[in-house]
């Protein structure tokens, strides 16, 4: 190292120490985070390969191709997918599967949904009005339903309960209208569907209706499609009501991968399984409903877009309620491809996306697919080379994750020994592109690593890097401008500021990695305005138009994805910050301890204690990093001590015996929400026993929640004594 070198080295580790550096690109500390300087160069020199690989005339073929008919998991034409998916990945040199599951799957024979009084109108009505290519009138096409919906024929009268939240029921006692035997009439927002079908049937309800009000994805938003991005007034969500706060995966092999002879529950025994009739309509449907309830004026936020005064019932609406599923064991198919590591064949890198979707899915999943093809062909095309990872890289195209996150889960729990010992970080793609506003959402640890790489990858639209784009979109959102609504309800935030990376909830395939398994996890995407989400009309078509014209911004998300793993898959020392998650359990601590001041029952002084030895600890690992990193003079055993230390933290925060009531989800810091589905609850066991008031079991909790901290900083020590060695020891 020259002198000029050595002194910019001393700077930037006097900077790091002071918490300067931290907030800084990569590219301005003068390396790459994590390499050591001769290796740093050689990886600028890979990752500027790899992002040449990725074009958009290829994209565009890939989302052709994979968008030329319905899908749906468990079909035909869905292994047909995997078939493509498969090809892609060993013409480009990988080394690639199918594994199979047997799963259980509802597909509808009948969905009858009909007005009887005070007027009489046949429905649903098919999702049509326009047909670009003949495609929209694909006879596969699986009418709109909600998976896992049981049989039933009901005939009852029907209430508005708006987002059919608990709270919304509260509102309705509070004005004497009570549910039970009444079929339930609500919107999609505010939580997954599940949940609203989960909380309708605690209510005694005889079935439920879900409907898209255009306030929140239609014409309120701006221009329906075909002449906007917007839902159509035929256009309906279809989507799995799994009760998936529960468990994620097949709902008879709970915790158990789904293979050929795994025990199975009765479906009388799944307690993910929905037990009242529920199905989704389109606005267009659900306005004679609406329009004819009596009973009192709905509340002003209860209010939608439709052009008439919205009532609660009961009466005057009555509905029949038909419904005939075919619920039944049938393969699903992933699609797995392996780059062996040279050095550290152990540790695995995983990207994933699910192939899998209600119709067409042009950005459900398809754009998430694209960058994953382009990423297996840009590896394949580094092999070609002479390159090897030194960490191994795995590549899963998963199946079923519209019905509930099943091919991903079955993976996880056929190979959670392997994953509890290897797994270095999973990296997710679902709906890759919908528009060019990036967002993503990561444990703590990886936030900064995800900001490094948007740095690295110039937004197609301004030139720009995608970070500097991603922090002025951030104060955009906070000064409440200038991004579509849909944004905020997927990739980005309400309360983002700069490039704000969010908690993880759940929702897509990351759930089983992370608060199951505890592996590390990120999720990305560009988001945009987008309301077509799960219906016949997320076509190419769309995407052509509206998602991604020109598909350079799918080549933008492949080259995050690929960048992403790179740094992975190569670093000397794995990229974490374990400063950065110090940081947000700090704020997560504060948020909670302001929400239950009011409780002296609930005490956080040991918490605080023990999260402030996990601070230092993360400060002092951070710097220690640093200066290895700068000097690189670390022996192969230190090396390889203080990456298995790392990867170790994640794991660290599993509760052995997980949640209460739900024991599948282990993480005490990170879960899906009983009553929200998607969005994270933080402390979720706190939480919920607070939400019933239980102040005994939020204590116990709240020590479950120390313990997990404590346990991560003798990890982080662990990882401090391998860097510093046995002579500063001394």
């Amino acid at each position: 190292m020259c002198g000029l070198a050595r002194l910019q080295a001393f700077a930037w580790l006097a900077l790091l120490a002071a918490g300067v550096v931290a907030a800084l690109p990569a590219r301005e500390s003068g390396g790459i985070r994590g390499f050591f300087p001769a290796r740093a160069v050689k990886e600028r020199e890979l990752e500027k390969s790899f992002q040449q690989s990725p074009t958009p005339g290829r994209a565009r073929l890939d989302v052709w191709a994979l968008t030329s008919e319905p899908h749906v998991a468990g079909t035909p034409e869905d292994y047909r997918t995997a078939q493509f998916v498969l090809e892609q990945f060993r013409l480009a040199g990988l080394d690639a599967e199918i594994v199979e599951y047997e799963v259980l799957l509802s597909m509808p024979r009948e969905v009858k949904v009909d007005l009887v009084a005070p007027v009489a109108r046949p429905g649903p009505t098919p999702e049509g009005g326009w047909k670009p290519d003949g495609k929209l009138a694909d006879a596969r096409a699986i009418m709109a339903y909600n998976s896992y919906s049981p049989s039933g024929d009901v005939t009852a009268e029907v209430v508005y309960a708006n987002y059919g939240v608990p709270e919304d029921y509260e509102d309705l006692r509070d004005m004497g209208i009570d549910v039970a035997g009444k079929i339930v009439l609500v919107r999609y927002g505010k939580c997954f569907r599940g949940v609203k079908t989960y909380v309708a049937e605690r209510q005694g309800a005889a079935g439920v209706l879900i409907f898209s009000d255009p306030a929140d994805d239609g014409y309120r938003q701006g221009d329906p499609y075909p002449k906007g991005p917007w839902r159509p007034a035929t256009g309906v969500q279809r989507g799995s009501i799994l009760y998936l706060t529960e468990y994620a995966g097949d709902p008879l092999t709970p915790g158990v991968a789904a293979t050929k002879n795994a025990k199975r529950l009765a479906m009388k025994d799944a307690p993910t399984l929905p037990r009242i009739p529920t199905t989704p309509v389109s606005y267009d449907d659900a306005t004679p409903i609406l329009e004819n309830l009596s009973g009192p004026v709905a509340p002003n936020s209860w209010q939608g877009a439709l052009p008439f005064t919205y009532h609660v019932g009961p009466g005057t609406s009555k509905v029949h309620l038909k419904l005939d599923m075919d619920f039944r064991t049938r393969p699903i198919w992933n699609v797995m491809a392996r780059i062996p590591g040279a050095t550290h064949p152990d540790e695995w890198v995983i990207l994933g996306n699910h192939r899998d979707s209600w119709v067409y899915g042009a950005v459900d999943p398809v754009s998430g697919t694209a960058p994953l093809l382009a990423v297996g062909r840009g590896f394949g095309q580094l092999l070609k080379q002479g390159w090897r990872p030194q960490r191994t890289i795995i590549l899963g195209s998963w199946d079923a994750e519209e019905f509930g996150l099943i091919g991903s889960t079955e993976w996880v729990e056929d190979h959670a020994d392997e994953l509890s010992q290897n797994a270095v970080a999973y990296l997710n793609m679902d709906s890759g592109v919908a528009g060019s506003y990036f967002g993503a959402s990561a444990v703590p640890s990886l936030s900064r690593l995800i900001r490094e790489v948007a740095d690295e990858v110039k937004d197609p639209a301004t030139g720009r890097s995608v970070h500097t784009v991603w922090a002025a979109e951030g104060a955009k959102i906070r000064r409440g401008n200038g991004i579509p609504y849909a944004v905020l309800n997927t990739t980005l935030s309400a309360e983002s500021s700069g490039a704000r990376v969010g908690s993880l909830g759940s929702g897509s395939d990351y759930t089983p990695f992370l608060q199951h398994g505890g592996v590390p996890a990120l999720d990305v995407s560009f988001g945009g305005p987008y309301g077509v989400y799960h219906s016949i009309y997320d076509s190419f078509d769309w995407m052509q138009k509206f998602g991604d014209p020109q598909f350079t911004y799918s080549v933008a998300a492949a080259q995050i994805f690929g960048l992403l793993a790179l740094r992975l898959s190569e670093a000397d020392l794995l990229p974490f910050d374990f400063a950065d998650y110090a940081d947000a359990l700090q704020t997560h601590v504060e948020e909670l301890e302001k929400e239950l001041k009011q409780e002296p029952r609930v005490n956080f002084e040991a918490v605080h204690a023990s999260l402030a030895k996990f601070t230092e600890s993360a400060k002092t690992l951070g710097a220690e990093l640093a200066r290895a990193s700068a000097h690189g003079a670390l022996s192969a055993k230190q090396t390889e001590e203080t990456n298995r230390a790392l990867i170790d933290v994640e794991r660290a925060f599993l509760i052995e015996r997980g949640l209460p009531g739900r024991p599948w989800f282990r993480h005490a810091f990170y879960a899906p929400g009983v009553y929200t589905g998607y969005s994270a609850v933080i402390f979720p066991g706190v939480r919920e026993a607070a939400g019933r008031k239980d102040w005994t079991a939020a204590s116990r909790e709240l020590d479950q929640v120390r313990d997990a901290i404590d346990r991560g900083t003798r990890v982080l020590n662990r990882a401090i004594a391998s860097l510093i060695g046995p002579e500063r020891r001394r």
